[in-house]
């Protein structure tokens, strides 16, 4: 999984600068006959923010048959044992591939003429958080990507387009102006967002799309947007190839995706995918190492995010059922718990202790249901027309507090339970957009709660280039009680007061003068509440730190002048002890 995160890449463009830089001749002319055509180059990453090129492939055509035995779905294939097709009948397939070619072309003109007055141009200015020294943001950076119109004068594009955003400017097709846009709604495991324009001028000769249905498979799509290349609007065309739950690379999450081969790249990144005269998806990723494998967020998923906005003001997430599950393809495991033959369902093997599955769910229970419809052994429910998806696509399309009825097997015997589901957050935060991390800092000693943003400030490689436990307990363990965090010291910053200590970065903070930590709140109210003459941090690996309590508030205010820090806690601490100091007084008066 973590393989498939890294290959997925986002596809907002970046600077104009970068842009020149990653231009690419991609037709060459065909070689001699007598020869061999060369192989196709290497493809190669251009830039960090940016996907690779893609090596140019054939004009797509729907009436192109493949030699190979298996063909695609309606394919034109000969199987084995079928009549020739007389040459009458070829002739006439011929007509219908070039009337189905033209009729190809004629929606493409018509996804265009639809898109003119619907599609923008979205341009970002952000400056993402530095985690490594947390009380500053990095080097602010511009990227590009494209949006469209829906009903309601609003703007859909992709999250990531406007993640950590400072500025955003939005233009129409065919104008020169420049509109201040603003983020209403930003949904990161979705990689989806709403923008609202004020100015009226903006909206003047504006159409709305309609948001439609997800196509089947091999249904044409055309795939408007402003790619990196140029600066006008782009239409690039294909047919869907595949409906499935998919890595959203931005979100770290598993929802359901279309992958189409329409060239897709950087700068696409929000702009719609239209089937006939409505919208079938938003694109928003590429993988890289592959040939024109580009992927939209389906409609559903769309419609689930604008109208948990409506309903509640802003984003309300997706909801999980908190739960792992293990398949049951092996008839010894299905013997060993009691499925019958007609039977199928998957394993319950761990529970979040934070789900309402908690209290319903039992270890080795087996999920033969979800809502009604069976669950296969290898976690599958049937999707339409002879198509299969995992069972977590029906939970994600649940709303916030809804209940679901699951049928499971327990100890031989079947048994109907109902659940409530609802949106939840694990241990270590997988991202942290759009807001500024939390730190405390005494003594020089810099504290942090753990969440992934801050293991991938060690590189691209970062699996492997972190701190190995920590990285473990960011990707498996579970919470054990709400607001949990895992504390760590991430780095010690030198003074007097600590020399000695600076070798105990990186690793977990367990108690404060034997009060075990739950979260950075409270391990600052341990420390700045202290009434003993030393505080004592017990660590991992059964580290201890100890320091006399008044000389180390003294040298606090020393370390945060020398390193110019403007403050020895982030803004949520500073409030959150002011809360606690109101609070104290009233109860005392």
């Amino acid at each position: 999984m973590l393989a498939a995160a890294r290959s997925l890449r986002r596809l907002s463009s970046s600077s104009p600068s970068t842009s020149v830089r990653s231009l690419r001749r991609l037709l060459r002319p065909p070689p001699p006959s007598p020869s061999p055509p060369p192989p196709l180059p290497p493809l190669r990453t251009l830039t960090r923010a940016l996907l690779p090129s893609l090596a140019a492939g054939p004009r797509f055509s729907t009436a192109s048959c493949s030699s190979s035995p298996l063909s695609r779905l309606g394919g034109c294939g000969n199987p084995q044992g079928a009549p020739a097709i007389p040459e009458a009948e070829g002739d006439e397939a011929e007509e219908a591939d070039e009337e189905a070619l033209v009729r190809h072309d004629t929606d493409a003109y018509a996804a265009v003429e639809l898109a003119l007055d619907s599609v923008v141009k979205v341009f970002t200015v952000s400056s993402s958080p530095n985690y490594f020294l947390p009380w500053q943001n990095k080097a602010q950076r511009e990227s590009m990507g494209s949006g469209f119109v829906i009903p309601g004068k609003r703007i859909v594009t992709n999250a990531h387009v406007v993640a950590d955003h400072t500025f955003v400017l939005v233009r129409k097709h065919g104008s020169p102006t420049k509109y201040k846009a603003e983020v209403q709604a930003v949904g990161h495991e979705c990689d989806l967002a709403l923008l609202t324009v004020e100015s009226e001028e903006f909206w003047d000769g504006m159409n709305s799309l309609e948001l439609g249905d997800i196509p089947f498979l091999q249904e044409a799509v055309a795939v408007v947007g402003y790619p990196q290349g140029g600066d006008n609007i782009s239409v690039t065309k294909g047919v869907v190839s595949r409906v499935e739950p998919t890595q959203y690379a931005h979100g770290a999450t598993q929802l359901m995706a279309i992958q189409i081969d329409a060239a897709i790249n950087p700068g696409n990144s929000g702009g719609p995918a239209i089937m006939g005269d409505k919208v079938a998806g938003v694109a928003f990723q590429n993988l890289s190492g592959a040939e024109n494998i580009g992927y939209i967020i389906p409609v559903p998923i769309i419609k689930r995010f604008i109208s948990g906005v409506e309903e509640s003001g802003k984003y309300s997430g997706f909801c999980s059922l908190g739960i792992s599950c293990q398949a049951t393809e092996n008839i010894q495991l299905r013997e060993c718990f009691g499925m019958r033959p007609e039977m199928t369902g998957v394993l319950v093997s761990r529970i979040n202790p934070l789900s309402d599955a908690y209290r319903i769910l039992k270890k080795d229970d087996i999920l033969l249901e979800f809502d009604g419809v069976p669950i296969a052994n290898d976690g599958t429910v049937p999707f339409r027309n002879r198509e299969r998806i995992t069972f977590d696509h029906l939970v994600s399309m649940k709303k916030p507090e809804e209940t679901a009825v699951l049928k499971v097997l327990r100890d031989g015997k079947e048994q109907e339970l109902s659940v409530t589901l609802r949106p939840l957050q694990p241990l270590v935060p997988v991202h942290q957009f759009d807001k500024l991390p939390s730190y405390y800092i005494f003594a020089g000693f810099v504290f942090i709660p753990l969440t992934q943003p801050y293991l991938h400030e060690f590189g691209e490689d970062w699996y492997n280039a972190s701190p190995r436990r920590l990285c473990e307990r960011a990707l498996r363990e579970l919470p054990k009680k709400a607001g949990e965090q895992l504390v760590i010291l991430s780095q010690v910053l030198m003074d007097d007061i600590n020399v000695g200590y600076e070798r105990l970065a990186e690793l977990q903070v367990k108690k404060v003068n034997g009060v075990e930590v739950e979260n950075l709140k409270q391990l600052c109210s341990l420390v700045e509440g202290c009434t003993e003459e030393n505080l004592r941090f017990d660590l991992d690996d059964e580290r201890v730190i100890v320091l006399k309590y008044q000389n180390a508030r003294l040298a606090t205010s020393r370390v945060l002048k020398r390193h110019r820090i403007p403050s020895a806690m982030s803004s949520d601490l500073v409030e959150e002890q002011a809360a606690n100091g109101e609070m104290e007084a009233s109860c005392t008066s």
